[in-house]
């Protein structure tokens, strides 16, 4: 177990310990010791702008203090943390607030609460295995470039091939369709979706439920229209299928609503959510299930650590804090207006080579070579900022602040990424 060339020594007891599947540890090589708000602190004292918020889980920032405030309250209470799914008041809390705040708001009633295990993941596993029981068929329909997770179920449901290949199995149960655009804008790949699932001869499979995300995170920010999302509904509806949104990295104001559907005016069959439902960056996932399709047995579907109380509890103060009135998401619609337009003139400063796409505050500079995309990651963590990249080939660098990032700091992070991106291309030239 040697040590990397050039490797940090605060890093070499990760290396040397750590499983190879360790990711962000290479990709963003320091130590992290303190986080507030949209600055990261590493051990040697550098702050660094975060514009990866863990992956979408943390969407009010790192230890908000309203909301930490909640946590500390209830924890010095000796309350329940762990509870299986007993009935606690942290619990019926967080239902009645979500029903009422959330749900009601926006004529989404009649929803009842699944917790699931901690990740998004388990909360795919378990709207998949409903829609399975619910209808009696097994096929699911997915789409090219979706990611759902990588347990085995939501794997099958995955496009990328480097996860589909480590499940180390035949991956079944899934039919991939081509999403909003996968053809090119002039062919509505709806049209093809509901000609093969109404074609008896089509040799694909009556699906169990079609699931699908609005805007496709890790597949590169590939943005759905509000058009072909309502076919995909109706057509659910025509084939006897649930319609299934992933709302794990999207929701939760991601996009400036709560829901990332809202905009289109969807009343979904299973809304799956997780990453930032905690508000804290805890575990919680869940599933919003129409009261019609909640067909499961007492215990038929059981996980542990379903309904982690401590972030039952932070999951309120979020919603009480951000929820209560519409100016949180204007708000947020207004920041993803002046990222849109930053970018828009960052590409255009390059000969529009480059292409930016997304909604709200979840966007995608697409730098249309991997190697670019890679570069510019780099540079721009050595000069204090913190970005990921996504697509088919990680050509596109993905942009998900803290949705309540500063503007100065916003900006501060954008320009980074600018003079990273420009020094990238000037080398290549050179090249």
């Amino acid at each position: 177990m040697g040590e990397a060339i050039g490797e940090p020594a605060n890093l070499r007891a990760f290396s040397a310990l750590e499983s190879n599947v360790r990711l962000y540890s290479r990709s963003l090589p320091d130590v992290f010791s303190r986080a507030r708000g949209s600055i990261m602190l590493t051990d040697g004292g550098r702050e660094v702008i975060d514009f990866l918020s863990g992956a979408g889980a943390l969407n009010y920032g790192h230890n908000n203090h309203e909301i930490k405030a909640a946590i500390a309250e209830y924890l010095a209470s000796d309350a329940v943390v762990h509870g299986l799914d007993m009935a606690t008041p942290a619990k019926r809390e967080f239902m009645e607030t979500f029903d009422s705040v959330i749900l009601r708001e926006r004529g989404l009633q009649n929803y009842r609460f699944q917790f699931t295990g901690p990740t998004g993941a388990n909360a795919v596993e378990a709207a998949l295995k409903l829609s399975r029981k619910i209808t009696g068929r097994q096929n699911v329909v997915s789409f090219t470039h979706g990611y759902h997770g990588l347990s085995l179920g939501a794997a099958a449901a995955t496009g990328g091939r480097l996860f589909r290949v480590a499940s180390g199995v035949a991956l079944s149960g899934a039919t991939f369709m081509p999403y909003d655009g996968y053809l090119g804008p002039a062919v509505d790949t709806s049209d093809y979706l509901r000609k093969v699932l109404l074609d008896e001869s089509s040799g694909v499979d009556a699906p169990a439920a079609i699931l699908v995300e609005t805007v496709q995170g890790e597949g590169g920010i590939n943005v759905a229209g509000k058009e072909w999302l309502q076919s995909l509904q109706a057509i659910a509806k025509d084939v006897g299928a649930l319609f299934i949104v992933d709302d794990i990295q999207m929701g939760c104001g991601r996009t400036g609503e709560f829901f990332s559907f809202e905009f289109a005016g969807l009343s979904p069959d299973i809304v799956v959510l997780s990453k930032s439902l905690s508000g804290y960056g805890l575990p919680l996932s869940m599933l919003l299930i129409k009261e019609e399709r909640d067909a499961w047995r007492p215990g038929e579907h059981t996980a542990t650590f379903r309904g982690n109380n401590l972030a039952l509890v932070s999951a309120t103060a979020a919603i009480n804090v951000y929820w209560r009135s519409r100016t949180f998401s204007e708000g947020v619609q207004r920041t993803g207006d002046l990222m849109r337009r930053r970018l828009d003139s960052i590409a255009s400063e390059h000969g529009n080579s480059f292409a930016v796409r997304g909604r709200g505050m979840a966007l995608g500079f697409d730098c249309q070579i991997a190697e670019i995309a890679e570069a510019t990651a780099r540079k721009a963590f050595e000069k204090g900022l913190i970005i990921e990249r996504c697509g088919p080939s990680d050509q596109v660098v993905k942009f998900l602040p803290a949705l309540t990032i500063d503007p100065e700091t916003l900006n501060q992070g954008i320009d980074i990424f600018e003079v990273s991106l420009t020094e990238t291309i000037k080398r290549a030239q050179v090249a």
